[in-house]
């Protein structure tokens, strides 16, 4: 397992690098530029914007900077923010830890909530409560999740006063886990529900199709009790695909604290991520989009060890 780890980690190279590519040549597709704040700037002369291009290095083709970056980056450099003028990993590791929270906690949430619903679900077909929590997930997957943030603030936060409205911490208290986690509530709700109704549809219908196979009715005309069938013996099998799924939804934690963290004022690479496409910050956009092409492939590469530890007979030759 270790050798097929190191493996696909070199194979991840490669394609990293395309991803760097095309990104870089889309992001200098969009009309405007860094400089285009200036262009309508009474203030701002076009010999002082064209000796900005040139510091910057704007003036040159795209390739040329693309190569420019690249180089430094392989050099631990990830270059400096246009805007504001700060080194971007310092940028990213003042950002990237708070996301990193906020993802984890909607990641958690998900999967401890999602799995033994769906569990539950399948395991009662056609209930009462099958049928609820059909039309809740479905529901809560079709919500637009800054609708349902927004929703959530008005609710709990203004109306009720229950949970802080927006941050990380409350300026009236010092920082503390108890802030901490009352801050998380409602980010993590929204950041985690589409995943946990997604999560929970695909396992309710993944063990509905094992618990119908040939071995599970073996098993049950056994005399094993309904409980031990389905935790022992169709559970791993059924986790499988969901496995797949899971691993794939990584980065999309990563894609939906954008949104989250700029309802929640989240002080998170999210945040940082939207401001940096209104500035047209490329140095700040690459290192985010690098990082999200890298939680896909890590996503993926969890996945796919995942699978060996489930189901025995999957070998890594």
């Amino acid at each position: 397992m270790t050798k097929y780890a190191l493996q696909r980690m070199i194979q991840a190279i490669p394609l990293l690098f395309l991803v760097t590519i095309v990104t870089y040549f889309i992001m200098n597709l969009a009309p405007g530029g860094p400089l285009s704040m200036y262009l309508h700037n009474p203030h701002v002369t076009q010999s002082q914007i064209a000796v900005l291009a040139k510091q910057l290095g704007l003036n040159q083709p795209w390739y040329v900077r693309y190569f420019k970056w690249l180089w430094a980056l392989l050099h631990g450099n990830w270059g400096y923010s246009y805007f504001s003028g700060q080194p971007v990993i310092q940028l990213i590791g003042e950002r990237l830890p708070n996301t990193l929270i906020l993802m984890g906690s909607a990641f958690l949430v998900s999967l401890c909530l999602g799995i033994p619903l769906g569990i539950y679900s399948a395991t009662h077909q056609y209930s009462l409560f099958d049928y609820t929590f059909s039309f809740l997930s479905f529901f809560a997957w079709a919500m637009p999740s800054f609708f349902f943030g927004l929703l959530l603030q008005m609710i709990f936060a203004v109306k009720l006063g229950w949970l802080p409205v927006a941050g990380m911490y409350s300026e009236f208290y010092p920082p503390s886990l108890w802030e901490l986690l009352r801050h998380l509530i409602l980010p993590t709700t929204v950041l985690g529900l589409g995943s946990l109704a997604g999560w929970s549809r695909f396992m309710r219908s993944g063990l509905l199709e094992v618990i119908r196979q040939d071995y599970i009715r073996t098993a049950k005309a056994k005399g094993l009790k309904e409980r031990s069938v389905v935790l022992k013996h169709a559970l791993k099998n059924a986790l499988l695909p969901i496995v797949t799924i899971i691993g794939m939804d990584l980065p999309g934690f990563f894609g939906g604290a954008v949104i989250t963290e700029e309802i929640f004022a989240w002080p998170g690479m999210g945040r940082l991520f939207l401001s940096a496409l209104n500035d047209r910050d490329y140095p700040v956009q690459m290192a985010a989009l690098l990082i999200s092409a890298a939680l896909l492939i890590l996503g993926n590469l969890l996945a796919d060890l995942a699978y060996g530890l489930l189901d025995p007979r999957i070998q890594y030759n």
